[in-house]
């Protein structure tokens, strides 16, 4: 009896309007293809990214590292894919999660993370009005607790919570610190990002020190199962 024939599916293009496992199956079809997202059911393919997106991006990275580096339970992670409903399919520049064992609310299907990470960093030049637009709206739809925007043009950072189903803005402290409300002891200095003769480590550490944290990361390991 022949074999039935392989069907390959078709390459994924900018503005197709696929389901979350259409989008999945064209995409590992395609093992060159490093970028693309689902957002609403339409995907977005990627734009060039210059080094200032490169070089914030790393920051950022860096800067969760050291965080998650000092709380065991919780994990970061840089350009992973995100299936967090039938229609979206997003991959964020960052994200900062509980684990599940350590009673996170996302979870991982396959290689991929499912639900929602507790916090999601997006670097944004060429892609603002996407981040400040329709991803704002699926994270906040997906239950993301904290969406931290860093825009290119003008100079500019975002620290948004959900509280009661909406984001609002975070504020600084009086030494203009800004600080997560969900992981306590995560600190950002803004201007650390901008000026190269400061360091993004200092407030990380003085956050690390205080008993906030300490308790937080006691509280992980009491909920670890």
């Amino acid at each position: 009896m022949p074999n039935a024939a392989f069907t390959v599916p078709p390459p994924l293009r900018e503005g197709d309007r696929l389901t979350s496992s259409q989008f999945l199956r064209r995409w590992e079809a395609d093992p060159d293809l490093k970028h693309a997202e689902l957002i609403g059911g339409v995907v977005f393919m990627p734009s060039p990214v210059g080094m200032p997106h490169g070089m914030l991006h790393g920051t950022m990275i860096a800067w969760l590292w050291l965080y998650k580096d000092s709380t065991p339970g919780c994990d970061c992670g840089s350009e992973s894919t995100w299936v967090m409903s039938a229609r979206d399919v997003p991959q964020p520049d960052a994200y900062m999660r509980i684990l599940p064992a350590y009673g996170g609310q996302s979870d991982e299907t396959g290689s991929y993370g499912a639900g929602a990470p507790e916090l999601v960093v997006e670097v944004s030049g060429s892609t603002s009005s996407r981040d400040l637009g329709a991803k704002l709206d699926l994270y906040r739809r997906a239950g993301v607790r904290e969406y931290l925007t860093v825009l290119l043009k003008p100079r500019q950072i975002v620290w948004r919570a959900l509280s009661r189903g909406r984001y609002r803005e975070l504020s600084a402290g009086a030494d203009g610190w800004l600080r997560s409300l969900t992981f306590p002891g995560l600190w950002l200095d803004p201007e650390a990002l901008w000026n190269p003769g400061k360091s993004i480590r200092v407030a990380v550490e003085k956050g690390l020190a205080t008993p906030e944290h300490a308790a937080f990361a006691r509280k992980l390991q009491s909920n670890r199962r």
